[in-house]
């Protein structure tokens, strides 16, 4: 595994976090048998968890800013560097006891991924990625998967839910999608799908109205496993414009050809 000072120190901040979330998660099965129900008391896990990020990342580079989902952003002394950090994603998961969430936090240099740490405490997989070191899980070297054809491929996605989304449009990107892989799925974070593309689990994804929190750290993790990755219309605002599709050049090529088209 990348054992930079960088990622030390990112990987020190996310096991700490992953220690509260552990705990905490072990609480809401008996949470869920009351009247008033678990969402309060996991709001109090995700916001001890970014405070524990917060903190440690803080102590360890005093003058990068961040952008947190709780805090939203807080601007650095070098106006470069920027921790971008999810402390809970796949908080409906959390909420309902199943056991697909992780913590991650990104890095990114002049609006540019840099390093990223995807961590799901209860699966102790911990994925990391620096620019020009590669993609780990653990202590293992990843790739993403070399399939080159759609229906050899397993699609992750993203769901619009009540409330989110636009749920037609994804409705045709779903039918013209569908018919043409192996399988899909849906994980419920965003950053696991980014991390199993990297680990070549998954053979791409795509979701749209993602915040950069959900995407800064999956995205060099792909790009370091060898993936390639882009925008809905092609291009690398993904940060910005809050939709990604990944996956290895060919199957994300022509994963991209069948979403346009719908």
């Amino acid at each position: 595994m990348i054992r930079t000072p960088l990622i030390t120190v990112m990987v020190q901040a996310v096991r700490k976090a992953g220690r509260a979330l552990v705990r905490d998660f072990g609480e809401v099965e008996q949470l869920q048998v009351s009247m008033k129900g678990p969402a309060d008391f996991v709001s109090n896990a995700d916001r001890k968890a970014e405070e524990i990020l917060h903190a440690e990342l803080s102590k360890a580079r005093p003058a990068f800013g961040f952008l947190m989902e709780e805090r939203g952003r807080v601007d650095g002394a070098d106006g470069l560097h920027e921790w971008v950090v999810d402390p809970l994603d796949g908080t409906t998961n959390f909420l309902h006891g199943i056991p697909m969430f992780a913590i991650s936090v990104g890095l990114v240099k002049a609006g540019v991924p840099v390093a990223g740490v995807i961590f799901n405490p209860v699966s102790d997989e911990l994925y990391v990625a620096e620019t020009g070191q590669g993609a780990f899980l653990n202590d293992r070297r990843i790739r993403v998967a070399a399939r080159r054809k759609l229906l050899d491929a397993v699609v992750s996605c993203g769901l619009p839910h009540l409330g989110r989304g636009d749920h037609a449009q994804f409705n045709r990107e779903l039918a013209a999608v569908q018919k043409q892989v192996a399988g899909l799925r849906r994980t419920g974070a965003a950053s696991l799908d980014l991390a199993w593309v990297a680990a070549g689990r998954f053979d791409a994804f795509w979701e749209r109205k993602l915040s950069p929190w959900d995407m800064a750290a999956g995205i060099i993790l792909v790009r370091e496993a060898g993936g390639f990755v882009s925008d809905m219309d092609d291009g690398d605002k993904m940060l910005e414009k809050g939709d990604i599709l990944v996956g290895n050049e060919l199957i994300r090529r022509d994963l991209h050809k069948l979403l346009k088209a719908a």
